[in-house]
């Protein structure tokens, strides 16, 4: 007969393999359910169907991982190593403008938009993109032949019957029809390239735009972003560690209570695990999602196992009130934090920090800039990776990174308007105007990193266990796998809580 443990182990590899008849109950006995499943997720990940957990599979699953005890009570092995310099930090938290939603305000932040990655892209001096037209309504005055350079906001981006990409942008003055020619057999290996950048255009983003004109269209030779310049990642002399985490959800029923005291226990040096790192951690950074809050979708009530809001924030605080002093903890709201949940959001309001009397704990907005020991990290929950997921060919929810990056190319967090609702000020806060040594997001759940340009891109995953929706959508999130950023040596460990040893 299946027991309990084997139902609930179904339940989570829902889409991802089947249960062999020939597992029991008694064989799980004492296993951690949300660990196991997070581990033959990893196993099945590159495999082929059909991918079929029976017990051979189940032996070398158990290989590879240490089954995790009940956390228990814990005193430190020895004394954390000071750091020589004391905490040097500084938050720059956004402004968030109130509006009144009218037709001027949209328009006032368009033009924001519009003139300031303009700048932007004028300012990266490319070679190949000279004379630019000072208005897209100015090339009416040449003729078919002429080569020019244009800037705009894309209006409208279409596939033709023919297979081109058509992309319609617009300026102050007016628009122009920009048609991107797809590549035939005796193509160049340059225009290849650029169709294929062609086909991640997306709408709202701010471009520029280097072609022939052929009325009614420009037949594109080149595409110019914002993008973030070449630079030398800023590090600091003396060895430390930055924690990066997100997507707490306090007050789920899937809170991975356990994996988060182990961690709890691992940073007070309770543990042997990763010592070495643990006692060189010197900040942590949490991106949003702090708990898993109240009618956020419907029927949430169902998932939680805490239905107060006060409540589900005063567990927060007193997890984390576990943390050492010494050990700066900066926390910006997501979309399922008690707040508007248009962006910029305001860091978290002060009738939610009633229990937090912890001065080691700091509120940053969302996005919000913190720098430590002279490190500037831009974290943003990451809400609008969504559409940037479902608006760029080749991307996926299982490499976040790679969102995370062309989300810098276009010197925008939140590039699609309309998909994440966003303050329509006469400011636009989500433009990225000052380039980070690391770009910090969420949201998504899943663990990526990466490095472009000199910056690098973390995304923190998960404290979550796999969702009856993500199981829905194919999802696989990697909770418990936490990233700490070297401060000096400019890379990352990644602390797995899911086989911490007791």
């Amino acid at each position: 007969m299946i027991g309990a443990s084997v139902t609930e182990l179904a339940k989570r590899l829902n889409g991802i393999a089947i249960i062999s008849s020939d597992l029991y109950a008694a064989e799980l006995n004492d296993m951690d359910i949300e660990s196991l499943a997070a581990y033959v997720v990893n196993f099945f990940k590159d495999s082929e169907e059909p991918r079929i957990l029976n017990k051979e599979v189940l032996a070398q699953i158990m290989k590879e991982r240490i089954q995790m005890p009940a956390p228990k009570e814990f005193t430190a092995q020895k004394p954390r190593v000071s750091p020589s310099h004391a905490a040097d930090f500084s938050v720059s938290n956004l402004e968030v403008k109130k509006t009144g939603a009218r037709a001027s305000d949209f328009a006032d932040y368009f033009n924001d938009r519009l003139r300031r990655l303009k700048t932007m892209i004028m300012s990266g001096r490319n070679p190949k993109f000279t004379e630019v037209l000072k208005s897209i309504d100015s090339m009416k005055q040449y003729m078919n032949g002429r080569d020019v350079s244009i800037l705009g906001m894309v209006y409208d981006k279409i596939i033709t019957k023919n297979g081109h990409v058509l992309v319609t942008i617009e300026d102050e003055t007016g628009t122009a029809k920009v048609m991107f020619l797809r590549p035939q057999k005796e193509s160049s290996r340059e225009h290849a390239a650029l169709f294929a950048e062609a086909e991640k255009i997306i709408v709202d983003e701010v471009i520029g735009i280097n072609g022939r004109i052929s009325s009614p269209f420009i037949i594109a030779r080149m595409i110019v972003r914002p993008d973030i310049p070449i630079r030398q990642r800023k590090h600091t002399e003396e060895e430390h560690g930055i924690a990066l985490m997100s997507d707490v959800h306090v007050g789920s029923k899937l809170f991975m209570e356990k994996q988060f005291r182990n961690f709890l226990k691992w940073i007070n040096l309770g543990t042997d695990y990763k010592q070495e790192i643990a006692e060189k951690v010197k900040y942590i950074v949490i991106g949003g999602d702090l708990v898993d809050g109240i009618g956020v979708y419907p029927n949430q009530e169902s998932e939680l196992v805490i239905e107060d809001i006060y409540r589900q924030y005063n567990l927060l605080f007193e997890l984390l009130s576990e943390v050492p002093d010494s050990i700066e903890i900066f926390m910006l709201p997501g979309n399922h934090d008690a707040m508007q949940r248009a962006e910029p959001q305001p860091p978290l309001a002060e009738e939610f920090l009633k229990e937090m009397k912890y001065k080691n704990m700091h509120m940053l907005s969302n996005p919000g800039y913190v720098t430590l020991d002279g490190i500037k990290i831009l974290s943003y929950h990451g809400t609008s990776l969504d559409s940037v997921i479902q608006g760029i060919k080749g991307l996926s929810y299982s490499r976040p990174e790679g969102a995370m990056l062309e989300v810098l190319k276009r010197r925008h967090l939140s590039p699609v308007y309309g998909h994440n609702p966003i303050v329509p000020s006469s400011t636009d806060q989500m433009i990225i105007d000052q380039v980070p040594d690391i770009l910090h997001m969420g949201h998504l759940h899943k663990n990526g990193q990466s490095e472009y340009h000199g910056t690098m891109i973390i995304n923190s995953g998960t404290w979550q266990a796999r969702t009856s929706y993500q199981i829905k959508l194919g999802h696989m999130p990697t909770p418990a796998l936490l990233p700490v950023y070297w401060a000096k040596a400019m890379n990352v460990s990644n602390i797995d809580f899911n086989i911490m040893k007791d």
